[in-house]
């Protein structure tokens, strides 16, 4: 696993610093996620943004992990949201959504999105968060993911304001 330190031009607010990963299977992408888990809390909010296949999922099952959720971690594309117990004091549910099914902003009604938003119990983990970019929350940590090569994944992590505690 490669991390180093990067500048990325992002829309919101200009040049944000971030961080660039580069994980050499899902085994390390699983664990950037365990470790990113010991910094949450809850009322944050982690978007989950890349291209099919590009290991969102096996990120956020390194989330999961990182926050003791016993349950099998899959994606909810069918489902839209799972909702995990954790065993960490800081963190005292996850919730995954998974929004890539979604048609547009007006069907995050239907899954309580503004709820879940608003809450500040629990982590709220998003895939596809492109899907609800209008109604994104101000303060998140956006991990961009992508595969750059066999098993060989990229992830940049740009804080919107987000300071890990």
């Amino acid at each position: 696993m490669t991390i180093r330190p990067r500048t990325l031009s992002v829309e919101r607010g200009g040049i944000k610093p971030a961080w660039e990963i580069v994980t050499q299977s899902p085994a390390e992408t699983i664990a950037v996620g365990k470790a990113l888990a010991g910094h949450l809390q809850d009322g944050d909010v982690v978007l989950l943004h890349g291209d099919l296949g590009a290991g969102k999922t096996t990120l956020a099952k390194g989330i999961a992990s990182g926050l003791g959720v016993g349950d099998v971690v899959s994606s909810p594309s069918f489902s839209l949201v799972n909702e995990y117990d954790t065993d960490q004091p800081a963190v005292s549910r996850l919730f995954h959504l998974d929004l890539y099914r979604l048609r547009d902003e007006s069907d995050l009604a239907s899954i309580g999105f503004d709820d879940l938003v608003a809450s500040a119990v629990g982590v709220m983990l998003v895939e596809w968060p492109e899907r609800a970019v209008t109604v994104l929350p101000e303060r998140f940590l956006l991990s961009e993911s992508e595969t750059v090569g066999l098993d060989i994944g990229l992830l940049g992590f740009i804080p919107f304001p987000f300071v890990p505690r």
